[in-house]
């Protein structure tokens, strides 16, 4: 008489490349659901007002994620941990909140309603290059020639992006290009993430992820709401207590921010860093997928030029990264992912 099989949870445990990939789903496809939540709202105006506006979806959204996120890391604000901080970790902390909490979303989200999702996927891929320059440059870090050649490639790949834009409405003239504003703010926006990811690895690398996240996406959230007060007025938000916004919002701010940060963090403790960046590297290409299914965006010909580069240039930094040191390996696959919703 054989003995009945015991249940062991480790037996089914779920490996961590599987959650790698579901957080590469939810952040490749970020960009084309912000988009079509405002198409959504389009179709059911207010008083001759979209509710889901970008900046209701920013406000809204990062008001959801806090709501969702508050419960999870509780625990880490505790007084003990904060009297930890330093008056320079707070500082720090202040500077990468308006960087990557308020000017970083808010640039990517004003620049979703001027150019195509597909631009905007591409011209993140300025994220890794500028980052491996400044981590050479301010953190000592060490890179080999496959590192540098693909991240030549990118950069040429990116700005070959920006500069065979055909002609639209919303350009301005730099010297003999024209180039697109809403391109501009995405390159802006890509800027700012680096800088706001090298203070975050060089200053804020002993920080608990509950206290940064939930304080970054707070003090980034007010900074916005009073920016957009200044900068489009007291009605701005009217609409922001709208029943129909918020049902949207709550499975934006659980799904793309805290299930796709939860997924990718679970996925990073359970396997290599090297097979992170592998994984990482498909962002753009399940971005310009999502964007081709979910608003029937169909490449044109400077993506294909642009993207073409691009995708030469991962393939080669991924050669980099497996004969090469994995000390800022996960610096560069955050990079790589470019927007990964609010």
């Amino acid at each position: 008489m054989s003995r009945p099989r015991i249940w062991h949870p480790y037996i089914y445990k779920i490996p961590g490349q599987i959650y790698l990939w579901l957080a590469i789903l939810i952040f490749g496809a970020s960009s084309a659901v912000t988009r079509k939540l405002t198409q959504i709202g389009s179709q059911h105006f207010m008083d001759g007002r979209n509710p889901i506006s970008l900046c209701n979806v920013l406000f809204v959204g990062n008001l959801c994620a806090l709501i969702v996120m508050l419960p999870i890391y509780r625990r880490q604000w505790n007084k003990k941990a904060l009297q930890q901080l330093s008056r320079k970790d707070w500082l720090v902390l202040t500077v990468v909140a308006i960087l990557s909490g308020a000017l970083v979303p808010g640039l990517i989200f004003q620049a979703l309603a001027l150019t195509g999702v597909n631009n905007i996927i591409l011209i993140g891929r300025l994220e890794p290059p500028l980052a491996m320059v400044l981590s050479v440059w301010l953190l000592r870090e060490r890179v080999n020639r496959w590192e540098v050649v693909g991240a030549i490639a990118a950069f040429v790949g990116v700005a070959l992006t920006i500069l065979l834009q055909p002609s639209e409405a919303a350009m301005m003239n730099m010297g003999v290009f024209r180039v697109g504003i809403g391109e501009l703010l995405a390159a802006i926006a890509a800027v700012a993430s680096v800088v706001s990811t090298i203070m975050i690895k060089g200053w804020l690398s002993h920080i608990p992820v509950g206290i940064f996240s939930i304080f970054r996406t707070a003090l980034g959230t007010v900074i916005f709401f009073f920016a957009a007060l200044v900068l489009y007025g007291s009605n701005h938000f009217m609409d922001v207590f709208s029943p129909f916004l918020w049902q949207w919002m709550l499975v934006y701010g659980a799904v793309i921010v805290v299930l796709g940060q939860l997924f990718w963090l679970k996925g990073l403790r359970a396997s290599t860093v090297s097979a992170a960046s592998l994984v990482g590297s498909f962002t753009p290409i399940v971005g310009i997928i999502a964007a081709y299914l979910v608003l029937d965006e169909t490449p044109t010909l400077a993506q294909y030029v642009g993207g073409s580069l691009i995708l030469v240039g991962i393939v080669l930094s991924q050669v980099g990264i497996r004969f090469g040191s994995y000390r800022q390996v996960a610096t560069q696959v955050e990079q790589g992912m470019g927007f990964k919703g609010i």
